[in-house]
């Protein structure tokens, strides 16, 4: 990339949609967690079953993928401006 594109409106559009998809994908890991929290004095279905550690490892990835999108995003919009 040429120095003289580095602010052009369109990368400045890129940058906030990935803050944006970062934000989509906290929002979205925040639900299903919320939904996978106990009710009732009764535990969700995954728990104490050979799924409970494939769960914990994608609900750390979304928020790693999710942070790093939005981190991402706001240091574009930063460094561009």
């Amino acid at each position: 990339m040429r120095q003289a594109d580095a602010g052009t409106p369109r990368d400045k559009d890129a940058k906030m949609i990935s803050l944006l998809a970062g934000l989509a994908v906290m929002v979205v890991t925040a639900v299903v967690f919320w939904s996978f929290l106990p009710r009732h004095g009764r535990m969700h279905r995954f728990a104490d079953t050979e799924w409970e550690p494939y769960i914990s490892v994608a609900f750390t990835s979304a928020v790693a993928l999710a942070l790093t999108l939005m981190l991402s995003g706001v240091l574009g919009i930063l460094g561009s401006g």
